[in-house]
């Protein structure tokens, strides 16, 4: 059927054909103008995850708005002349960009220690270093050791201090992110309506379209800002860091990898190709079919807006690799042919190529297909869409290659290819060899493989530092050093307290003080709210936050407690009560009120929020050991047992990802596995070379992960996708040479021979395909992002394994259990 197939369409009309096929692609190019690359933080959130939509609840509920922070490490004294008007300039420069509301730094926070003051201040008004002139030493002692502003805003040695630049709050983006949320979580929970439906793909089109438009003013502020900084470099070392910047850096970042991935690849692929065949219609017609391949791959994720993220960014690498694999199988069996029949004609040659090569090439692509597909296993949709774009791709390269191929050739004049003597490849007869006479050797490397793999495997760990991802050179890299290290940690964690219904306390009397006038005053206009700041409250925030300060991953704490803290010392030492804070509560400047009070109360809600900084970079940091810690201990600590706790923000949701990542690598493991031995037992029918195959590939293939985990590295969004492209990849040449070698054992049903001829056949278009496998991935090392660097080395190492694994291993199976018998009775 398939010969009948490329007879009367594909090779009767070829000119023709291929002009169809060029429109059509043509087409899908136009579409591939509009593939987009989404780099935000939701690109590393669990879809499905309880605590994403707590937190977002908590975000509005406490107005949290985003912010850069632009860390400033003056030659001379903060507190200097110099450095303040440093500042003090650079503030009113941010301040022109018109995302920017406000900048606070050290020039326009309140000073409430320098000197201490009463507390009544705190009402009547508080001074800045931009209002008022003050003692230098009592503002540094202050800065050094406030609750509020030490390693927050200065660092502990006192030579750097931050801007916090406040972004203003587009409240379109939010509701048309919460509308799109809204209708996906129903979409998940249960099936939409056919109105919901087309409110969901209306309102995923706004979504992205005002995204977009929100993410070139980013970029362009973010531009605008860092050449701020560039003319403020001279008078200190100045670093921008927030989570904006670094979803703007890596959108560069893939750009960029995008397209050293591409052009590098392609010099890559001339070099290897010239030096294997030496003709110059084996490297065009390769790099033309590739060159198609991932246009219409491109196209089809433009046209139905799947979007490159940092996980997906090398597709074009792997999209080219495997169709590089196809074509030069292809070309390897063409040029065999060619070589053993020289009177055939160019017909005969170039149809029973596509014939030869069509079943194993199938099957191998389907293997492909599944090891990318499982992928839609994770939680993490950007993973999901990496194993639906890969099963795309590859489904595409498989068509492409088999039209044009073909095609082309025949409408090419036959050229005769003269038989070469492999000198150069004496690396296939090698491996002939040792199988030959050190089968002994294989089988016991082999079990010390899996040795060295089961044990590495229990070491695996999911824990990686986000300012791990980037390399050291990087603006990101630097930025969230010094933020980490030294003004009070990166990632944020948040606790949310909330308190049992309290009946109205009664207030009781005390001794006349400075304070009663106040209290005399708020009293008449005072409303339900004076009674939420109970003692049981405050020490109940007060206990949780002194313990949180005790833990060393823990960099930055804030929350009510710090007022307390500090108004305790205003307090002439003591402790502040119920109505002092009530008046504070509704008598504070509205500024001030913003920075030290509702970040941390919501009365309405009767909870209270306490803010972690986690520090990133600490090396003993263990996430998920640390949350599981932390909601342990509170519950030992909180003593009102009717009080419940609950932790958020994106220390939570990153940990919730990387859980879920090692769960989703072993279903995903046990799932490929399952099927690849069904596939096997389907297109080998026979049990005994389905496990021979999938024993070839076990050994390998877990040695990656004995490698990553011996050597530390741990598993996350790129490295869980190397067991399903070496599964891919790897099953394609094991496909290839059983095949090849139950052809070879038909000539004289002798196993060695047949084990020979193989290596001299396929063995050559395995180890051309692995070569430009390794040499394709080895550019990632050219990449910013680390991830992506091991996940380009890891790959290379797999490729090495599988490779050897094929080679050595596959045959020497295939000689020990002779499946091959009954093939001697038909003869």
């Amino acid at each position: 059927m398939i010969k009948r197939i490329y007879d009367t369409f594909i090779l009767k009309y070829p000119p023709v054909v291929l002009i169809i096929l060029l429109v059509f692609i043509s087409t899908l190019g136009y579409h591939a103008t509009k593939l987009e690359i989404d780099a935000s933080a939701e690109t590393l959130l669990l879809d499905d995850d309880k605590d994403l939509k707590f937190f977002r609840e908590v975000k509005k509920r406490y107005d949290s708005s985003d912010f850069l922070v632009v860390t400033f490490s003056p030659k001379s004294d903060i507190l200097s002349k110099e450095s303040l008007d440093t500042i003090k300039n650079i503030s009113n420069d941010f301040l022109k960009i018109e995302n920017i509301e406000s900048v606070t730094s050290i020039l326009n926070i309140p000073l409430l220690q320098s000197p201490i003051r009463p507390i009544s201040d705190l009402v009547s008004g508080v001074e800045s270093l931009e209002t008022k002139d003050f003692d230098k030493n009592l503002v540094k002692n202050e800065f050094l050791n406030s609750p509020l502003y030490s390693n927050a805003l200065v660092s502990s040695d006192f030579k750097t201090t931050a801007l916090i630049l406040n972004l203003k709050n587009d409240t379109k983006y939010f509701e048309l992110l919460e509308n799109r949320n809204s209708l996906l979580s129903k979409k998940r929970e249960q099936s939409l309506s056919d109105e919901e439906t087309v409110q969901l793909k209306k309102a995923i089109v706004e979504f992205k379209e005002y995204r977009d438009i929100l993410r070139e003013k980013e970029s362009l502020e973010i531009k605008n800002i860092r050449e701020i900084i560039t003319k403020y470099q001279s008078n200190g070392k100045i670093f921008l860091g927030g989570v904006n910047m670094i979803a703007s850096d890596i959108v560069g970042y893939v750009k960029n990898d995008l397209l050293i991935y591409g052009s590098s690849l392609v010099f890559i692929l001339i070099f290897v190709l010239w030096y294997i065949f030496r003709h110059i219609r084996w490297i065009v017609i390769p790099l033309f079919i590739c060159l198609i391949s991932v246009i219409s791959t491109a196209g089809v994720l433009g046209l139905f807006g799947w979007e490159v993220t940092v996980i997906s960014s090398n597709f074009i690498a792997l999209q080219l690799i495997i169709t590089i694999s196809i074509i030069l199988h292809l070309i390897v069996r063409y040029r065999e042919l060619n070589v053993k029949y020289k009177n055939a004609s160019q017909y005969k040659l170039v149809i029973n190529t596509v014939l030869s090569k069509f079943n194993p090439s199938f099957f191998a692509i389907i293997t492909t297909i599944t090891g990318f597909g499982s992928l839609v296993l994770s939680n993490i949709q950007p993973v999901i869409n990496l194993g639906l774009m890969m099963s795309t791709g590859i489904a595409i390269s498989l068509v492409l290659s088999f039209l044009v191929f073909p095609i082309i050739l025949i409408m090419m004049k036959k050229k005769d290819e003269h038989e070469e003597k492999n000198t150069r490849f004496s690396f296939i007869r090698k491996c002939s060899d040792i199988v030959e006479h050190k089968g002994k050797a294989i089988i016991i490397t082999s079990i010390l493989v899996l040795i060295f793999s089961i044990s590495g495997s229990l070491k695996l760990i999911v824990e990686n530092s986000f300012i791990s991802y980037f390399k050291q050179s990087t603006d990101i890299y630097k930025g969230m050093q010094v933020i980490d290290e030294s003004l009070g940690g990166t990632t944020p964690l948040d606790i949310i307290i909330n308190f049992k219904e309290d009946k109205k306390a009664i207030i009781q009397v005390k001794p006349k003080d400075e304070f009663d006038d106040f209290e005399n005053e708020f009293a008449k206009n005072a409303d339900d709210k004076q009674y939420w700041f109970s003692q049981d409250k405050m020490d109940t925030i007060t206990a949780v936050h002194d313990y949180l300060e005790t833990i060393p991953e823990i960099g930055k704490v804030q929350s009510l407690a710090t007022l307390l803290k500090i108004g305790q010392t205003l307090n002439n030492g003591r402790k502040l009560d119920g109505i002092t804070l009530a008046l504070l509560y509704n008598q504070l400047p509205p500024k001030y009120k913003t920075l030290i009070l509702s970040p941390f109360i919501n009365i309405d809600k009767n909870e209270a929020r306490i803010t972690i900084r986690i520090i990133d970079s600490n090396p003993d940091l263990r996430r998920n050991d640390l949350l599981n810690k932390i909601n342990h201990d509170l519950r030992q600590i909180i003593q009102n047992k009717e009080t419940t706790y609950k932790l958020s923000n994106l220390m939570v949701l990153y940990n919730n990802m990387l859980q879920s990542l090692f769960d989703s690598q072993i279903s995903t493991l046990g799932f490929v596995i399952i099927i690849l031995f069904i596939m096997f037992l389907l297109l080998f029918r026979s049990l005994k070379i389905a496990v021979i195959a999938l024993a070839a590939n076990i050994v390998p293939i877990s040695a990656i992960f004995g490698i990553m985990g011996w050597l530390g590295i741990p598993l996350d969004i790129m490295t869980i996708t190397i067991a399903a492209i070496a599964i891919g990849i790897g099953v394609d040449d094991t496909i290839h040479f059983i095949h090849r070698f139950k052809e070879e054992f038909k000539v004289d049903h002798n196993y060695v021979n047949a084990m020979r001829r193989s290596h001299e056949s396929i063995g050559y278009a395995m180890y051309y395909t692995s070569l430009v496998i390794i040499l394709g991935f080895s550019i990632l090392v050219l990449s910013n992002l680390i991830p992506t660097i091991y996940f380009g080395i890891l790959t290379v190492v797999t490729m090495f394994t599988v490779l050897a694994a094929d080679l050595l291993l596959l045959p020497k199976l295939l000689l020990i259990f002779k499946p091959y018998e009954k093939l001697k009775e038909i003869k």
